[in-house]
């Protein structure tokens, strides 16, 4: 990416500062690609472990705010925002492909006068755009830059949804015969705990958020952060939390104790998600990635079983670029 020369810039990039919150917020909601991820609220209940410098990018003509880009900054490294799975440049209902081209112009000068040598973007994917968004793809390409990382999700097209696989069919008729229900929670204690010991048990690791957060979004987020459990005797079996936007349903985490293992008690949550509670209201039910070390291995197991309810693939992306 050259350095653009600054007499021929439309636009400019200025960092996101707290007294910005009011406008960010609002372009986010008004916006074609953004989700509520994007908002001040939700990106900053974790700002102790990143160092933001999300930017916005003004018209300088009339002052305009035109896009914005959730960002951290990593030693010399401008990442899309690390504390969000995607976010790359947001825009209005009236970005066109010149103007795009003209916010990476203000991305590459903005880097260079901070001395910033490299460029971290992940675009968000297509299934969460209100109308096609992808204007960042192409300036992409023509700034060089190359992808770093493809993680693969899983996702189901609600209005055309799929039949089940045998194998959970299987256990939807395990789930009955033990007379599981189904119901949102508040309880998100107790389901990350179940969370936590299978995520220990399989993968020696922790979730990356605590109850405490967990819950602390869902306050802040009510309408987008839900948890959903199935319960026999009212003894919690198995969860799912939901991260909902305007087009998808995005499953978040999902875990399901050693009791609920063998009678279908996370299958239950999904046949009811999947068939009954997002069917009319959402256009994707996302499962989530099923790869590690950067994309290049593939949980065949997990992306099985996504695929056994319907889902296909989506790919989340990474991008480098070099300065």
């Amino acid at each position: 990416m050259t350095t653009p020369k600054e007499s021929t810039q439309e636009l400019r990039a200025l960092v996101y500062r707290s007294e910005d919150r009011t406008e960010w917020d609002r372009f986010v909601c008004s916006s074609k690609n953004g989700v509520f991820l994007f908002c001040r609220d939700y990106m900053e209940y974790h700002s102790h472990r990143f160092t933001d410098h999300s930017l916005m990018f003004y018209n300088n003509s009339n002052n305009k705010l035109v896009a914005l880009l959730p960002a951290s900054l990593e030693g010399s490294t401008l990442c899309s925002h690390e504390g969000l799975t995607f976010g790359g440049v947001i825009s209005a209902y009236d970005m066109k492909t010149p103007l795009m081209l003209q916010v990476f112009d203000a991305i590459s000068a903005h880097c260079h006068n901070q001395g910033i040598t490299e460029v971290v973007y992940k675009p968000t994917p297509y299934i969460y755009h209100s109308i096609p968004a992808q204007e960042d793809l192409y300036a992409l390409f023509t700034y060089s830059a190359y992808l770093a990382v493809r993680n693969v999700s899983s996702a189901i097209y609600l209005p055309h949804a799929k039949g089940f696989d045998a194998s959970r069919k299987d256990n939807l008729r395990k789930a009955k015969k033990n007379n599981l229900t189904v119901r949102q929670s508040d309880d998100f204690n107790l389901f990350m705990q179940i969370e936590e010991e299978v995520l220990i048990e399989r993968h020696g690791v922790k979730p990356v958020h605590s109850s405490e957060e967990i819950k602390l979004l869902a306050e802040r987020f009510p309408d987008n952060v839900k948890l959903f459990a199935s319960f026999k005797d009212e003894v919690m079996l198995a969860g799912v939390v939901m991260y909902e936007s305007s087009n998808v349903a995005h499953m978040q985490y999902a875990a399901n104790s050693k009791a609920g293992r063998n009678i279908g008690a996370q299958d239950i949550i999904e046949d009811y998600l999947i068939k009954e509670y997002y069917r009319e209201d959402k256009r994707y039910f996302d499962f989530g990635i099923s790869t590690e070390k950067q994309g290049t291995l593939l949980n065949v197991g997990l992306i099985k079983r996504k695929e056994n309810f319907g889902a296909s693939a989506i790919v989340y992306d990474t991008y480098k670029i070099t300065l």
